[in-house]
């Protein structure tokens, strides 16, 4: 309480002293009572909002506490390696020769025991490696490329996904974004690893501004969303997030989904993701446009994982559903 009281002083906070001298005694008199009841508050407790507690504890009734426990985690540092310029094994290696321990979690991915800044990445600069959640670098793999195919990356920026497609497969990649801003940053970006893309700015769901008329033969849509699936990335999601925007990121989501399907090839795949892990964006928005679509046909993930991953210490909180257009 000193320390307090004399920080206030040396901050020039005298109108203050007082009541941090009054708040402080009143806690350490009532300290018993007060922790008690803060841990029967499970907006205390859990440290999020109420809504967003119903909802988890709604939808996975088997670890829920988990799923918010993660929330509240440290955030893991993933990297991709670029194929096109090294290998896992001889990244892995030379992490190991620069003193960081990592250990392989995927087909490109090396989870880092311990984060660091990227420029201490060895190769970053040079293209050999980029910094991707476990969680997004499974887009690229469940989209089923081969050589050839014209594939569109919808709500693309900053890059991420648009590049390890590109670092999977000899594509022709449309990257998309609706932000100027953000989809300057994927050419830099791609260039870092030695990609190109055809790169445009503009709205996924108004398909005039942008597209020649030519079918894509996958299309990735990563679409706007709660981003409930990262918020330990971005702590303020949790408390400037409502639980009513949950319906008009649903509209929207699905406004999205309609318009591209209509850029998608007869054969062709469209790969729905997010980084929610509420239902109303993810299956219910999914179970809608199947609904209404004669020829959508959902089919199973290759990876054989389920479509939602909530986070976890490995990986954040994504979730993919991918449908077929029949012929």
């Amino acid at each position: 309480v000193d320390q307090a009281v004399k920080a206030c002083t040396l901050l020039e906070q005298w109108s203050v002293k007082g009541y941090v001298n009054a708040l402080l005694r009143r806690f350490l008199r009532e300290r018993s009572a007060i922790e008690a009841a803060l841990a029967r508050d499970e907006v205390a407790l859990y440290q999020h909002p109420r809504w967003w507690i119903d909802s988890v504890r709604t939808t996975y009734r088997v670890g829920w506490q988990a799923i918010l426990a993660a929330g509240n985690s440290h955030p893991p540092m993933c990297l991709r390696v670029n194929r096109r310029r090294s290998d896992l094994q001889a990244y892995e290696a030379e992490l190991s020769r620069q003193g960081m321990s990592a250990h392989p979690c995927g087909a490109d991915a090396l989870l880092l025991e311990r984060p660091v800044p990227i420029d201490r990445l060895p190769g970053f600069t040079a293209g050999h490696v980029s910094v991707q959640d476990l969680g997004a670098q499974r887009a690229a793999h469940l989209l089923e490329l081969a050589p050839g195919q014209r594939v569109l990356d919808a709500c693309a920026a900053p890059g991420g996904k648009s590049a390890h497609i590109l670092e999977l497969a000899e594509v022709a990649l449309t990257a998309l974004d609706l932000d100027a801003v953000r989809a300057a940053r994927i050419s830099p970006n791609l260039e870092r690893l030695g990609l190109r893309a055809d790169v445009h700015v503009g709205d996924a769901a108004q398909s005039s501004q942008w597209w020649n008329g030519e079918p894509f033969d996958r299309i990735l849509a990563d679409v706007p969303c709660s981003a409930s699936g990262i918020a330990r990335r971005h702590p303020d999601i949790k408390w400037l997030r409502r639980e009513q925007d949950l319906p008009a990121f649903a509209t929207r989501q699905l406004a999205i989904i309609t318009e591209l399907w209509r850029l998608l090839a007869a054969g062709g795949k469209l790969l729905y993701a997010t980084c929610s892990i509420f239902a109303e964006e993810n299956e219910r928005v999914v179970d809608s446009f199947m609904g209404v679509e004669p020829l959508a046909r959902r089919l199973a993930l290759r990876d054989g994982q389920p479509a939602q991953w909530p986070p976890s210490a490995e990986h954040d909180g994504f979730y993919y559903a991918l449908i077929e257009k029949q012929v």
